[in-house]
């Protein structure tokens, strides 16, 4: 009898890695079915599949080349950073679920001001404060603040699409960060108050051995290489901006002498080890959906100015007007189309020129740069398909909202 009770418990074990393994092979198989499908059915030797092919690799390469490095591998280690070393008390203080609105949607909204990066380099650290146990509200405000409130892109709408167009723009981004954070932590309440409980059940390793203000500085220090090392020049007067600009380099290294310092002094080998495995997971969790989602967007829309699947004038033709169904247009592919960091700027002033009326063109503005289709899909995987799409349809009705008005007052 003791024998079959073992054998038993043996197999009760086994049951859920069976189950996983079970799961995995099911969805490799599916991965399988739709990769001959569309192998079979795609007309490969047409003109313009041939160009939308070509245009998906050529924006993976201009993406591997602008934002990976530079962008996405310090954000990484920020991320890595704030899951194992940042305190998991404070970031549930002045982020979760519970916080104060005023300061943790405060909070949310100018940390996100301050990187001012693309919709895909602000996912890292996303994952990380997310994790760490901010609440869905904060965090998706953070999500949507880094890519949408970037102080030099509304300075050169306002000179390059009119001042009035950027005073919008600044406006929608700043009011859109509370109310999509506010209605998503609203909407999700129950279920991340529970998520948040259970993560303040872990504690970070190192969380208790180093000061407040050594953690800040550690943190700043990742900060200003990101910050500092993508500063772009502001394309016309010279201004303070563009002399931060020719001393980038310069500032940028300052902040890495100071990391290196941090990281000798104050931090042990098992505590940089975990640092470093934390950020390689994020990298292999995320790194593979934005590489193939930069490749749907570049087969569907291509890179400004090029011919991919989807021409640029056919989503100019579609937005000629301020109607329900220009606006809800315009925010869908703004929510689509991955806009490299400023790039959406030139991208609306030939969509101007091409006939697009302002209305939609605020709509995309403010639906494009704080979500993309390769951001997306990191974000399905962190929050799940459910508050994904939540979120990416209250950004859309927003968007369409606030073009159908901006275009009946102008």
């Amino acid at each position: 009898m003791g024998d079959v009770k073992t054998d038993t418990v043996h197999e009760s074990k086994l049951v859920p890695i069976k189950k996983f393994w079970a799961e995995k092979k099911n969805r490799f198989l599916l991965l399988l079915a739709t990769i001959f499908v569309i192998a079979y059915f795609v007309p490969w030797s047409s003109p313009r599949v041939t160009a939308a092919v070509n245009e998906a690799f050529l924006m993976l390469a201009e993406y591997a080349r602008e934002h990976v490095l530079l962008c996405l591998v310090p954000a990484f280690f920020i991320a890595g950073a704030i899951l194992v070393f940042l305190n998991q008390q404070s970031v549930i203080k002045y982020l979760g679920p519970d916080a104060p609105k005023l300061v943790a949607y405060s909070v949310a909204s100018v940390s996100g001001t301050i990187l001012a990066v693309c919709s895909c380099t602000v996912l890292p650290i996303f994952k990380g404060i997310y994790k760490k146990g901010a609440g869905i509200g904060p965090a998706v405000s953070f999500l949507y603040s880094g890519p949408a409130i970037n102080v030099l892109a509304i300075i050169l709408t306002a000179k390059v699409l009119g001042f009035k167009l950027g005073l919008a723009r600044a406006v929608g981004a700043v009011v859109f960060a509370f109310i999509v954070g506010l209605l998503m932590h609203l909407i999700f309440r129950k279920e991340d108050a529970e998520r948040v409980t259970n993560t303040a059940m872990f504690q970070g390793a190192g969380e208790e051995e180093r000061s407040p203000v050594k953690t800040i500085i550690y943190m700043v220090s990742m900060i200003g290489i990101l910050v500092f090392l993508n500063w772009a020049p502001s394309k016309g007067a010279a201004t303070v901006w563009d002399l931060i600009y020719r001393w980038k380099y310069l500032i940028t290294g300052v902040f890495g002498v100071v990391l290196i310092y941090t990281l000798v002094s104050w931090f042990k080998k098992h505590e940089l080890k975990e640092w470093v495995e934390a950020t390689r997971d994020f990298a292999v969790q995320i790194l593979p959906l934005l590489f193939g989602g930069v490749l749907v967007a570049g087969f569907l829309l291509g890179r400004p100015g090029y011919m991919a699947l989807i021409p640029e004038k056919w989503i100019a033709a579609a937005v000629g007007g301020n109607s329900l169904l220009s606006n809800f247009i315009a925010s869908i592919s703004g929510a689509l189309m991955y806009f490299a960091t400023l790039t959406e700027v030139p991208i609306m002033h030939g969509l101007l020129g091409s006939g697009m009326a302002e209305g939609p063109a605020l709509a995309l503005l403010l639906s494009g740069p704080s979500m993309s289709l390769p951001s997306l899909l990191v974000i399905g995987q962190e929050l799940g398909v459910k508050k994904t799409l939540v979120y990416a349809l209250i950004v859309v009705i927003m968007s369409t909202s606030a073009g159908m008005l901006y275009g009946a007052i102008v």
